[in-house]
């Protein structure tokens, strides 16, 4: 892939993994800020985000950048999406499953995105329309069209933990069809791994555009299906988001809707925008 766009984030990503693995042996001297129940931001988060801010704005200055650290600078159609460590708590605990995320959204389409793992030196980049690829090999979702054997990732909405009851119900249903399900603790990993077929499909609530809009098109790319939890497209401003093969996207979504709730649903269709993603 040469897009300027895309190649600017790879750059920018491995610039920032080589940041990660330079403390990742020294986390324990790390100042970390506990922004709630589970959700941690340290400095070396700060510092990831920064450098990777600088790269973009380098690059492209009339740009907008929105990061999970630091909100948004510039107005822009252009919005690059960061998440500078997708597994805060994994790297801070020395668990290597973590990466670094970075979308560029124009016009309120995902146009261009890479998810790096630096512990495992992978890096997952997408363009519309051009395929998807890891470590410049193309990848494409897995062959599965049922639930029977089929591993599925998922993750806690620890951010909402008001959510549990319906996503515990969601959760109960999809391990009594599926093979089993995986929680690894980073969104866009869990997207990636759906796109190059190690993961069958995924599904999760209210997350952020910086968690889910690499990692989505990566899955789009690599020929499989993005939906929100109400079989649209709000993924990137609901939060709530299905992932998976087109064959399997359909048995997915039938096993949660019955612990959909009015609120879900309502969140989902954009009649309730209060706790809706920045």
């Amino acid at each position: 892939m040469t897009n300027p766009f895309l190649n600017t984030a790879i750059e920018a990503a491995h610039k920032g993994g080589d940041l990660l693995m330079k403390y990742r042996d020294r986390v324990d001297s790390i100042p970390v800020e506990r922004k709630a129940r589970g959700d941690y931001a340290s400095e070396i988060d700060r510092a990831c985000e920064a450098l990777i801010r600088t790269e973009l704005k380098r690059r492209y200055p009339d740009h907008a950048v929105v990061g999970e650290e630091d909100g948004k600078s510039g107005d822009s159609e252009h919005v690059w999406l960061v998440d500078p460590i997708d597994g805060t708590s994994n790297y801070l605990r020395g668990i290597p499953h973590y990466a670094i995320s970075i979308a560029q959204v124009v016009k309120g389409r995902v146009e261009h995105g890479v998810v790096y793992d630096p512990a495992r030196d992978e890096l997952f980049a997408a363009s519309r329309g051009q395929g998807a690829t890891l470590n410049n090999r193309r990848i494409r979702v897995s062959g599965r069209n049922a639930l029977s054997g089929a591993v599925l990732g998922a993750a806690f909405p620890f951010r909402s933990r008001r959510l549990m009851p319906a996503y515990m119900g969601m959760f109960e249903a999809l391990f009594e069809e599926a093979e089993d399900v995986r929680r690894a603790g980073a969104a866009s990993l869990d997207l990636a791994y759906v796109a190059c077929g190690r993961l069958d499909g995924y599904w999760e609530l209210a997350l952020k555009p910086w968690d889910i809009a690499a990692g989505a098109l990566l899955v789009q790319e690599a020929g499989g299906v993005v939906m929100d939890i109400a079989g649209g497209d709000r993924w990137l401003q609901s939060g709530h988001v299905l992932a998976a093969p087109f064959k399997l996207i359909t048995p997915l979504r039938k096993a949660i809707e019955p612990h959909l709730t009015e609120s879900l649903i309502a969140r989902t269709r954009g009649a309730d925008s209060s706790d809706a993603p920045a």
